[in-house]
């Protein structure tokens, strides 16, 4: 038997098993389903289902390598083609994956090999630094420290933006575990639903603090004088000014850190001097607000917005944007299975979201990670990638591993191996 074959049965079974326990999204009847298949693995779409009844039996049937759902509404959504889909409105989608960003303990666990002149190399990588050729092959793995940032991500959105900005409700909000690598936030209201492609761009923009202009929000020179923004403004200018005066109130240690950090600002050690041995009295500018001159020697307005772009970058939203502009974008469907992990892709309350640890959920019913047997089975493997760093899942480590390695692991860690294709039975 194949491994995916093997896989495959296993995600027949848990539909089968737990079948009354997945939910039912809303409007399930005029959304458009699709689905990878462990054969072909090309996306089968243009799927439509009157009930959940017959959606879960076609799971039970195929048990797919993944389930998506679209955000938009149709009155016909099995139509194959979009003119005929008779489109209703979209659900504002939100992807945060950390596939798409920058965080630190990818150094630890991402890995690259080139292809071209074969170096191998550690971290976020999109081409070889020694050919500059793009022909590397990645390896993105997983662990509590970036699924961490990618939920503080989901945080930030909510309790940032969505809430304050946009006067979301919390009832219109469904957030989930994507089963992988990130989070996924869908919002669902009639209002947000109207909006276009452009319109929903302007959202993104907003959120991410991309075209955010400096000089808009205050920041100019008059006479040889610095001014700059004021925190009694709403929006940006608000959110910009409480950064600066949090971080202000940091060790000093920590502030040079920041500010030398090439991923946020790449200050040189001579204007991070300057900055510390300023900061104390902008302090008290920004905060009294009786004049708001900012005026630290080698600070002109390049070095100023500089600094106010790192900040943007530390306030903005790191998101996936096409899946938030695409009005016909499909989604992982809640309860189902990701393929590349095993894993559930669990729906969480706002008031659950804090305490969720994918990988350590002591919560059964928010468990993403289905596959632990209560009998403590095992299985034998052998590694087929270079080398894998080490897996931590369920508080307990395996690893690393180099190919060939025969190794014998609890069941669900054997499933999490062969859905990665970094390993075979034998």
């Amino acid at each position: 038997m194949s491994d995916n074959i093997f896989l495959k049965r296993l995600f027949q079974a848990y539909y089968q098993e737990k079948q009354k326990e997945i939910s039912v999204v809303s409007s399930l009847e005029f959304r458009e389903f699709g689905f990878i298949p462990w054969e072909k693995q090309i996306m089968i779409r243009h799927i439509g289902f009157e009930s959940q009844k017959v959606l879960l039996s076609y799971l039970i049937d195929r048990g797919p390598k993944h389930v998506y759902s679209s955000g938009s509404l149709y009155l016909q959504p099995e139509a194959q083609h979009m003119e005929n889909k008779q489109y209703q409105g979209c659900d504002l989608i939100v992807d945060i994956d950390v596939d798409h960003f920058y965080t630190p303990c990818k150094d630890e666990h991402d890995s690259w090999y080139c292809n071209n002149c074969e170096t191998i190399g550690t971290g976020m990588q999109e081409k070889c630094p020694k050919c500059e050729k793009s022909k590397i092959t990645k390896l993105n793995w997983i662990c509590e420290k970036c699924l961490d940032v990618a939920k503080n991500e989901i945080k930030k959105l909510i309790y940032d933006f969505l809430i304050p900005d946009f006067g979301t409700d919390e009832k219109d909000m469904r957030i989930a575990f994507s089963g992988h690598r990130g989070y996924h936030l869908k919002v669902e209201s009639e209002e947000l639903r109207k909006l276009n492609s452009d319109e929903r761009r302007e959202i993104v923009d907003y959120l991410t603090g991309e075209n955010v202009s400096f000089e808009v929000l205050g920041l100019g020179e008059k006479s040889q004088m610095i001014h700059g923004l004021s925190k009694e403004n709403i929006g940006w200018s608000q959110k910009i000014m409480e950064k600066v005066i949090e971080i202000l109130n940091r060790p000093k240690n920590e502030i040079e850190n920041m500010l030398l950090d090439e991923n946020l600002f790449g200050f040189t050690s001579f204007y991070v001097g300057s900055f510390l041995n300023y900061k104390d009295d902008f302090l008290d500018v920004i905060t009294k607000g009786e004049r708001n001159v900012w005026a630290i020697e080698g600070f002109g307005l390049t070095n100023w917005k500089k600094l106010l772009r790192g900040i943007v970058k530390l306030i903005g939203i790191e998101l996936d944007e096409p899946v938030s502009i695409d009005t016909h974008r499909l989604i992982r469907y809640p309860g189902s299975l990701h393929g590349k992990t095993g894993f559930k892709v669990q729906e969480i309350k706002l008031n659950e979201l804090d305490d969720f640890t994918p990988l350590n959920e002591m919560n059964e019913k928010l468990d993403p990670i289905v596959f632990k047997s209560k009998k403590k089975l095992t299985q034998k493997l052998e590694i087929v990638e270079r080398a894998l760093p080490i897996t931590k899942i369920k508080g307990e480590s395996f690893g690393p591993y180099v190919q060939g390695d025969i190794i014998e692991v609890p069941h669900h860690i054997a499933v999490f191996l062969l859905c990665k294709e970094v390993a075979k039975t034998i």
